[in-house]
């Protein structure tokens, strides 16, 4: 599958070594990810480079090419709110994952899309089974 993976990059990278967890599993399971790279420790000055518009038009193009939006929400981050709700907008299966511990914005935990699917986790492994779980589901 083409999976697009958002989390946090200027809103703070705290679940830095989850992310890389989880893009890691994905990539040995056989999964296309063009957002790869949003887990790595050197994104932001990799991403610093580009035009805001730039930036725009790969990750709206990259969400349109996906078959499903995995987000790791547990830092809140208006690039990947944004994200859901435009992967929402076209019809695109999303997952938002969450630390158990962490708050989440009521935008997402109450919206009643039926492609929308928020889990919680309490440890690395256990957020890899809930993506696992979301993809083989065919959300």
């Amino acid at each position: 599958m083409n999976i697009y993976f958002a989390c946090s990059i200027t809103g703070g990278r705290a679940f830095e070594a989850v992310y890389q967890e989880i893009v890691a599993a994905l990539t040995a399971d056989g999964h296309e990810m063009p957002t790869s790279h949003l887990a790595d420790s050197d994104v932001m000055e990799n991403e610093r480079i580009l035009a805001p518009q730039d930036v725009y038009e790969r990750d709206t193009n990259w969400i349109k090419n996906c078959d499903a939006l995995v987000a790791e929400v547990s830092v809140p981050s208006h690039g990947v709110g944004y994200e859901i709700g435009f992967a929402l907008n076209i019809g695109k299966p999303v997952l938002c994952l969450y630390h158990r511990e962490r708050r989440v914005s009521k935008m997402i935990t109450g919206n009643p899309n039926p492609s929308l699917c928020i889990r919680a986790y309490s440890d690395v492994k256990e957020a890899i089974s809930q993506v696992r779980f979301f993809l083989a589901a065919g959300q």
